[in-house]
């Protein structure tokens, strides 16, 4: 399938119009909301990528960069795909393109993300998915005050930095503070 890799860096509405409803189908609840999205990227602090076949966005995510100078790590805080393309590789292809393009563009040394921490085919599917892909389960077992399924973290290093921790629980304090900055109005 060819596929055009799309990065939006400052709120666009149209192409949010086309981008939600796969962000909506995947994540149906527990989502961040259509304001905090567009306050992260209008503050510099997200960014929505699409994957887009024949005009169709067909995959999209959205991300954050937290870290200083040679340790930037990059968050996907969500990535999803069209429920009719799930399997075939286009998940891997998007997350290829994040990954190039937050090499290129922020030099980061590693992707972090939190998959749900459950015992479900879903569950396990999720996180061999990423498995797939490079990534590394840490130990550690995540629970939110205000979320009743735990997570654990995820990391795909790149590069050699020595500041990038492997370890779950510093990889979530890189996620809460992304995700502090995240809610924080203005």
């Amino acid at each position: 399938m060819n596929m055009e890799f799309i990065t939006i860096e400052e709120w666009d509405e149209a192409w949010w119009g086309r981008m939600e409803q796969v962000y909506h189908e995947a994540f149906p609840s527990g989502a961040k909301t259509d304001a905090i999205l567009r306050s992260m990227l209008n503050r510099g602090i997200g960014y929505l990528h699409a994957g887009v076949h024949q005009g169709v966005v067909v995959a999209m995510a959205v991300t954050g960069v937290v870290g200083q100078a040679a340790d930037k790590i990059l968050i996907i805080d969500y990535l999803a795909v069209d429920k009719a393309l799930r399997g075939e590789g286009t998940g891997t292809w998007m997350l290829e393109q994040i990954k190039a393009w937050a090499v290129q563009e922020h030099g980061i040394r590693g992707i972090i993300i939190e998959a749900e921490s459950g015992a479900t085919a879903s569950h396990k599917e999720r996180i061999h998915f990423w498995e797939r892909n490079g990534f590394v389960l840490t130990s550690y077992v995540h629970q939110y005050r205000m979320v009743p399924e735990p997570y654990q973290a995820m990391i795909l290093p790149l590069g050699r930095s020595v500041n990038v921790p492997d370890d779950g629980e510093a990889l979530f304090r890189y996620i809460n503070a992304f995700h502090r900055v995240a809610y924080r109005k203005g």
